[in-house]
């Protein structure tokens, strides 16, 4: 665990007596007014460690939300999911990813095998970190309880998706959310206006503004708290723009040794290997 300069290129080491639980530690030090894990060390280059998953094992299944970009929703239209797309004066699609899909932000995404699953897919998205706990947050003040944001790809599997006719199956295989590279505190960045991009092998597939969100951020933590107490750690991933490999005709799905790299403005880049 440890701290990162506002370039990007140093980290500072904190004292932790669990490395395995990530920022988790501080997240709930936070919360609760306790006092910071000390440095424990000199700074280092990023470039001379290994990032890992700044929450490498969520304490409990990750919040996402589906369709949450109106070009994206369009570009899904004409599909199989036609006709559970949201409209903006109804509520977020709303499903959950297992803890074990957490990798780090350049492990390999393990695919389960052609007899699991063919239609294997990205999803670039910028995910909400909770720092203060809360239950039936108003939008108002919804903004108070966001500690800061991460990347994530919500890999999917698009047949058990559409096999099982609910979602967090075809969500939730091992090594199916990629996280990283580290969490970016809501003073430093505006979730609300920033951009994210995707690429396949080095090809721009998916490039969109949250602004584009169809329920925006306040609206998606106030809709995960109705009756659900949120708490430090919990992770809310947003949606993804356009641009997934089943919006193209025909489906563009993800083979093995293919890389898909997700990078969001003020927060960097995530890179994965599918094998």
């Amino acid at each position: 665990m440890g701290l990162i300069s506002p370039d990007g290129r140093e980290a500072t080491p904190l004292a932790c007596a669990d490395a395995s639980r990530g920022v988790q530690p501080l997240l709930e030090a936070l919360a609760e007014g306790r006092p910071l894990p000390r440095e424990a060390g000199t700074r280092l280059p990023v470039s001379a460690i290994t990032l890992r998953a700044p929450l490498p094992r969520p304490h409990r299944n990750l919040f996402c939300v589906g369709r949450n970009y109106r070009a994206h929703a369009a570009e899904l239209a004409g599909t199989v999911f036609r006709d559970s797309l949201p409209k903006e004066d109804e509520w977020p699609i709303v499903f959950t990813k297992t803890p074990q899909t957490v990798i780090g932000p350049y492990d390999t995404v393990r695919l389960p095998g052609r007899a699991v699953t063919e239609q294997i897919d990205y999803e670039s998205e910028l995910a909400i970190v909770i720092g203060r706990p809360g239950r039936d947050i108003p939008r108002s003040r919804a903004m108070e309880h966001v500690l800061g944001y991460t990347v994530v790809n919500d890999v999917s599997a698009r047949d058990v998706q559409t096999r099982h006719q609910q979602w967090d199956l075809g969500k939730s295989f091992d090594t199916f959310c990629p996280m990283g590279p580290w969490i970016v505190t809501a003073d430093e960045l505006d979730g609300r206006a920033t951009r994210v991009r995707g690429w396949v092998n080095g090809e721009l597939r998916q490039d969109g503004a949250t602004s584009d969100m169809i329920f925006d951020i306040p609206t998606l933590v106030e809709t995960c708290s109705r009756g659900i107490t949120l708490l430090p750690g919990d992770v809310i991933a947003t949606g993804t723009p356009s641009g997934v490999g089943m919006g193209f005709k025909p489906p563009r799905w993800l083979q093995a040794g293919d890389v898909f790299k997700v990078e969001i403005d003020g927060i960097g880049a995530i890179e994965n290997r599918f094998q």
